[in-house]
């Protein structure tokens, strides 16, 4: 009984060790799963998976004939080592082509059971023909994290702005307030006009401009008023300071080097002179987008030359102011002046019209310097700016039109300014009035050539065809004009060499300005004007029997007062007051 016992427990542990045996191999075979579609190995559509391998059943979305298809696969994973962890958390990640996957080894075709869900990668809403079991949850945790972030960027751009803006707006809150408190400040004094500053200034340094921080404060607190003019190379501005006319010429940018010559020549060398535009301030005014280059001068409500010409006639005496105050101008620039305070000789090498104001007495200055060149004695050379602008072509000489001028040689320019003053000179004595005769006024060349000439055009007229403007008949019958043209043909000769210079010019004006003086006195008086034109019978000096007689009586006297003629003038207008005066008595 106990062998029986003994024996029977040994027995079943055999026979479970038998079955344990038996499943080994099974289990070496691995996991049946149901598979569709399935290899060619595979029968009654069971597939065995590899050792530590899963079942598998996925579904994938497929578009036939414009309809999206789910397809569903079933199947057994590889075992390479990760295959099944990456494999089974596929679904996790969004596809282009929406797919999803479940796995399981529990039992034999576990897989065959599981209904796999997938998650579309779209921006849009889920269309209606998708299954049911769809999950949109990752796509609207995508788009909200989408939006945090937007958010959160648009925030702080719109901080880090502000606080720029904020700083910048500070920066020029300071800057205006440092401005107007150095214009508020007493480099000026409150009472002064510019005449008064400029003669102070004058006094010291050697340049004909005011010290720079005078002229910095000035230019700041000029008002502009109107546009006067406007040219190829700037704009000309009707200024107030303080109450006081001024002119404001405001240079493109692209003349900054015209501004920095003008400005340069100003500051440096001695022009203060009654028949060169009196130069005030210069400054460069602007923010980061734009400048403006300023050059503040006198201010001449006649205009230009050429405004003048066009809008007035000329009697004798005022063609003779005009020509001689111009030719004092031009004698001034080319002469050297030596000394502590001297002045280098300077060419203009843009005389005309349209460069030469007309001030309110009748006297002509000279403005524009941009294009002027000086002649330094001391090293003997020809200072030049590295300027492209180029002068006028109309009233360019031949040495220039064709080539020919010798650059390094100073007299060159000279001999060119001296040309175009000759044009000039023309264009005045066309409008002087002759025996109750005068012409239209008209630029140089106006019947040779068009209103912008090129250069070619200029070159086949003055050098080619050595042409000159045409001189009227009438000019021989009247004493001042003749002498008065024989200047204009020596100054616009063709050989440079044989024009005049700018000192005998003005010398032989001057003789021609003094010998009129002498014999051709006008009534400045406006009343006996009027009074005398009532009549019919008011007449010059000249044709008057009191001037007659005091002719006579002053013939001693006329030689010392001649060369003061205003005082002359006014002693003769005395003594042919008393006269009247004594005649009405007597007629009483």
């Amino acid at each position: 009984m106990a062998a029986a016992r003994y024996w029977r427990p040994t027995s079943q542990g055999t026979w479970r060790v038998f079955i344990f045996v038996l499943y080994i191999p099974l289990l070496a075979m691995g996991l049946k799963c149901y598979c569709n579609p399935c290899h060619e190995n595979d029968i009654n559509n069971t597939c065995i998976s590899k050792p530590n391998s899963k079942c598998y059943a996925a579904v994938s979305v497929m578009i036939e004939d414009g309809q999206w298809i789910e397809r569903l696969s079933y199947g057994c994973l590889p075992n390479f080592e990760g295959a099944t962890t990456m494999t089974c958390h596929g679904n996790l990640v969004p596809h282009a082509i929406p797919k999803g996957i479940e796995c399981c080894n529990d039992e034999p075709y576990c897989n065959k059971d599981l209904e796999p869900t997938y998650i579309e990668q779209s921006t849009t809403g889920a269309p209606d023909y998708l299954p049911e079991h769809y999950n949109g949850g990752y796509e609207s945790m995508t788009q909200i994290a989408l939006l945090v972030s937007l958010t959160v960027c648009l925030i702080i751009l719109i901080i880090t702005a502000t606080f720029v803006y904020l700083r910048y707006r500070k920066r020029e809150i300071q800057r205006q307030q440092y401005l107007e408190d150095v214009e508020q400040e007493s480099f000026i004094p409150t009472m002064d006009t510019l005449k008064d500053i400029i003669d102070n200034c004058h006094s010291s340094g050697s340049g004909s401009g005011l010290p720079l921080l005078i002229q910095r404060t000035i230019a700041k607190q000029i008002q502009l008023v109107q546009s006067v003019g406007k040219g190829r190379y700037g704009e000309v501005w009707k200024g107030k300071w303080r109450g006081e006319n001024v002119a404001v010429k405001i240079f493109f940018t692209t003349e900054e080097v015209s501004w920095f010559r003008e400005t340069e020549l100003y500051q440096t060398v001695l022009l203060r002179h009654d028949n060169i535009l009196g130069f005030i301030a210069a400054d460069i005014k602007g923010t980061g987008s734009w400048t403006q280059l300023f050059l503040i001068t006198d201010y001449h409500e006649n205009g230009s030359l050429h405004d003048y010409l066009n809008l007035h006639a000329l009697d004798t005496y005022e063609m003779l102011k005009l020509v001689h105050t111009a030719a004092c101008g031009l004698s001034y620039l080319h002469t050297e002046i030596f000394g502590t305070r001297g002045k280098p000789a300077i060419a203009h090498r843009d005389i005309k019209s349209k460069n030469i104001l007309v001030k309110k007495d009748g006297s002509c200055c000279i403005a524009d310097l941009g294009l002027a060149v000086k002649y330094v004695s001391e090293s003997s050379e020809v200072d030049i700016a590295t300027n492209t602008r180029q002068g006028t072509k109309r009233y360019m000489p031949p040495e220039v039109l064709d080539e020919s001028i010798n650059k390094s040689h100073f007299d060159s320019y000279r001999q060119g300014d001296m040309y175009s003053f000759g044009l000039v000179m023309w264009e005045i004595g066309r409008r002087c009035i002759t025996m109750g005769i005068v012409e239209d006024y008209q630029v140089p060349f106006y019947d040779c050539v068009g209103n912008d000439p090129s250069f070619e055009e200029m070159c086949q007229v003055v050098c080619v065809q050595k042409c000159r403007p045409q001189i009227s008949n009438r000019w021989n019958n009247d004493e001042y004009l003749k002498n008065l043209s024989k200047l204009m043909c020596e100054c616009w000769s063709q050989n440079p060499a044989a024009r005049l210079t700018a000192l005998r010019v003005k010398k032989t004006l001057a003789r021609a300005a003094t010998f009129y003086n002498r014999n051709h006195v006008s009534v400045p008086d406006n009343e006996l004007e009027a009074k005398y034109s009532e009549k019919d019978h008011w007449l010059p000096y000249q044709s008057s029997k009191y001037m007659e007689s005091l002719e006579k009586g002053w013939s001693q006297r006329k030689c010392t007062y001649s060369r003061n003629f205003p005082f002359w003038r006014k002693l003769v207008y005395v003594e042919w007051r008393l006269c009247e005066v004594k005649e009405l008595v007597d007629a009483q």
